[in-house]
């Protein structure tokens, strides 16, 4: 997990700028949609749509939409379509591993827009496993700072089953087991605690040092997928200097 900061600090950088782009809404409704298909409707007996809603709000989508998608997803209202969550492999340049995980209802069209996105980004389609087992699903919620020190969070966090806790910039970032994530997250909101994020993520072993002027080619690369409908979450193990992603 060592190697694990820089990359989460890149990742928490890229939020605020993607936040900024129209398919980034669009992508929180898919997963209350999903999360809705496969929980039911209900928030309070369904952690991960919970999670999705909580999310979806925080980046302002309007509660009107976030319905309409709990509605689609728990079948009291048609329309919705179904998805399928893909995970493709690949490598960017200078040897850095990439995870792209989907949510499409078209697994042709998704695996042939991912594949166009590498090829013509210097990147290469790798077998499935190959680059995977690089990659560990964790529980990650994301804290604001703010007053707060890192005892804090830690103290509030512990028993719950975090394994870690890490400032990130403006943030701390709490790691845990997948199935701890919502007992991080209940520890937090009974501590009184605010986050702004909760969710499963797939968090890399290791790290590939890039330099700043090669890491510009990664970054294209991770934008170019991010912006395809079908992705929903881009995972690198990247480690790139400060400041270079304000630069892309």
């Amino acid at each position: 997990m060592s190697g694990h900061s820089k990359w989460a600090t890149t990742k928490h950088q890229k939020a605020v700028k993607d936040a900024r782009r129209s398919s980034a809404f669009a992508k929180l409704i898919k997963n209350i949609e999903v999360a809705a298909r496969t929980g039911g409707g209900d928030p309070a007996g369904n952690p991960t749509l919970y999670d999705a809603i909580a999310k979806a709000k925080k980046n302002s989508v309007p509660n009107d939409n976030i319905d309409r998608a709990v509605k689609r997803g728990s079948g009291a209202e048609t329309g919705g379509a179904d998805y399928q969550t893909i995970m493709y492999e690949g490598y960017a340049a200078h040897g850095v591993a990439v995870l792209v995980e989907c949510l499409t209802d078209n697994r042709n069209r998704a695996a042939s827009d991912v594949r166009v996105a590498f090829t013509r980004n210097g990147g290469t389609m790798a077998d499935p496993g190959s680059v995977s087992y690089l990659f560990t699903r964790k529980g990650v919620v994301e804290v604001p700072a703010g007053e707060l020190d890192e005892d804090d969070v830690l103290a509030a966090v512990l028993d719950a089953g975090a394994e870690e806790v890490n400032r990130q910039g403006d943030t701390y970032e709490v790691i845990s087991e997948a199935t701890d994530l919502v007992a991080v997250r209940t520890a937090l909101q009974e501590a009184g605690i605010e986050y702004d994020s909760a969710e499963a993520a797939f968090v890399p072993s290791m790290q590939v040092p890039v330099e700043s002027e090669k890491a510009q080619s990664v970054l294209k690369l991770i934008d170019a997928l991010d912006d395809l409908d079908d992705v929903q979450n881009v995972y690198a193990n990247l480690d790139i200097p400060d400041g270079v992603l304000e630069d892309a």
